[in-house]
This record gives C-alpha cells, structure tokens and sequence, in this order.
C-alpha cells in the first residue's frame, strides 16, 4: 500500500547523473506522503530509460543549450511543466529523507515565502552497499558551512533542496538565464526574493547529497565563474564567489582592476587535473 500524495511536485534537473537520478527516485518513491508528480528536465542528452514503477506521475522533458549548461533555463522549464501550485526543487544529486515531501507540505500555504530545506552529505562509495537507504543519516555529515545556522540568509539559499509556490516563484522572477554555466545563479536568485520582499525561511526537510568527485577551487568552470560574477556584480554591485575569487587571484589567474576582474592567465590542464578531489 503507497503512502497518501498530495497536489505538490517534486522538479530536478540533470545531465549525465543517471546512477543519482535512479537513486533520488528510489527515496522519493519511500516517502511518507508521495508528490504528485516528479519533472525531470534533461539537458543536452535523452531521457533516461527508468529501472521500476513508481507510485506517481513522471513528467520528462528534454532541451538543449549551446554551450555551458543554462541550468536558470531548465529549473524555470521545470515549474513551468509542473502540474502543481506547490513545488519542491531537488538536486539530481539528492536522496529525499523519507519525511521530506510531508515536511514541505506543512508549510504549502505558507504565502509569499522561499522555504530553504537542509543537505548533509553521503560518505564517499556508501551507495554502492547493501542496505544503504536505511542508514543514510548515521553515514553523512551535515552541511560545513550551514550546519550551525538555524535560519540562512538571503546570500546562503542553494538550489539544492527549496520549495515554493508558483506564485513565489513568479513574484521572485524565475532564475534569471542569463548565468549560464556554473555559479552565481543561486545567490541571484536568494537576493531577488530579497528584493522582491519575498520571505526566506529554513525548513528541516532533509536531503542527502550523493558523493561525486569535485575540483577544489573548480578551476574546470573557471571561465563562467568569471563571465558569471561579473554578470552578477554588474547587477548588485557586489562580488559573489569571493571564497573562489580570492583563490584565484592568490594563483596569479586573475586581478581586481576598478571593479573588473581582469584575468591574467587560465589555468593549465594540469592545474586543473590537480584541483581534483576523488
């Protein structure tokens, strides 16, 4: 017997995350209240051919961007094709806890809010064990840079696990396309719900990220940092990333220069080859 569902869809975007999407499908499908619906958008490839039968509505869409991923464009395609007025937006990369959708849905109507849930992060080869959905807290570690904070800031929203309304959504302006690759979109998006006098509040709908090699600084998107930084400077008149910036002026890539960043070299394949965390 499947738990109850409720008018609410779950949304995730992907490219190439086959093994990840199974795998939030999977703690979707375990949820005590079910979603309505789940909207995949895949970029730049097709859908994937799905393993099992599961007990809600799957909703697939494909497109395709020149270029680095407009991932702005695909989260605002997603609730755009969502059947739902509440939605919850989940990385690919994410395992729901099992009470995530019936958390989120104590707070549906809850108007004109940005609802931000948490992330802890899975051990490194843990979702290739046996038996591993059911220990998913025990072999995590919370969030490093938000696990004290209670409530986040408008400047600490992630797209990784949030809910709204469409309403919301709309009022916030959608994300805004034009970040395209990695960085900033995100933060765009927490200081457009400022803006825009939308209400930001932490939830403790818990989701799990799922271990995935990463570059420390990310020199592999070292050039749409950049282009996206200014995009964003440009339009607040603040620098965001400053973390990743000052690392990469510390390397000698870049220089501020009057408000601009003005790169002095990319870094070499090898630079980039030994920023890699396996």
């Amino acid at each position: 017997m499947h738990a109850p569902s409720a008018n609410i869809s779950v949304l995730t975007i992907v490219h190439k995350r086959h093994r990840a999407l199974m795998n939030l499908l999977n703690g979707l499908a375990k949820n005590s209240v079910l979603p309505k619906e789940l909207v995949i958008v895949y970029i730049n490839e097709r859908a994937y051919a799905l393993e099992d039968d599961y007990p809600f509505a799957i909703n697939t869409l494909e497109i395709e961007t020149k270029g680095d991923l407009n991932l702005a464009e695909a989260r605002n395609i997603a609730i755009k094709n969502s059947s739902s007025l509440f939605n919850i937006f989940l990385d690919v990369d994410c395992i729901p806890a099992k009470d995530l959708v019936e958390l989120y849905l104590s707070y549906a109507d809850k108007k004109n809010t940005l609802l931000s849930g948490r992330v802890r992060y899975l051990k490194k080869g843990f979702a290739d064990k046996s038996d591993w959905m059911s220990r998913l807290m025990e072999n995590s570690r919370p969030d490093p840079i938000r696990k004290e904070i209670d409530q986040y800031s408008y400047e600490l929203f992630w797209s990784l696990n949030f809910g709204c309304s469409k309403e919301t959504f709309a009022k916030i302006g959608g994300f805004d396309q034009n970040f395209i690759g990695y960085g900033a979109e995100d933060t765009d998006f927490g200081f457009s719900a400022r803006n825009n006098s939308v209400d930001h509040v932490t939830v403790d709908a818990l989701a799990y990220h799922q271990y995935h090699a990463s570059y420390q600084p990310p020199l592999n998107h070292f050039r749409s940092i950049i282009l996206n930084a200014t995009q964003f400077f440009q339009k607040w008149k603040v620098w965001p990333m400053m973390g990743w910036l000052n690392r990469f002026e510390a390397s000698g890539y870049i220089i501020f220069e009057n408000n601009e960043i003005i790169i002095l070299r990319e870094p070499s394949e090898e630079e980039t080859a030994a920023s890699l965390i396996e």
